[in-house]
């Protein structure tokens, strides 16, 4: 299997003008370097159960901290981020 994989990957590497491994850089994480950049990836994930047709809204996933930071709605076990605004 690993001779198996050397190839294909060799096969690829030349067919796509390519070098390394098959995967390499594929899930290189992007920096979050700004509170907007911070306070838009919280938002995204707050927002992934509604946008794969999970619930209606995203403030009905059971375990999604949007009800605290987008609505405003205190919950025990979140700590609303200072800099995130509410939706009215």
């Amino acid at each position: 299997m690993k001779g198996l994989g050397q190839r294909y990957v060799q096969y690829i590497n030349r067919t796509y003008h390519r070098t390394g491994t098959r995967f390499e850089g594929r899930f290189r994480a992007s920096v979050i370097e700004t509170d907007s950049d911070r306070i838009a990836c919280r938002r995204d994930i707050e927002r992934n159960p509604l946008r794969t047709r999970m619930v209606p809204t995203a403030e009905e996933y059971p375990w999604s901290s949007d009800r605290c930071n987008a609505l405003g709605l205190t919950d025990p076990v979140v700590a609303a981020h200072p800099l995130y605004r509410i939706r009215t």
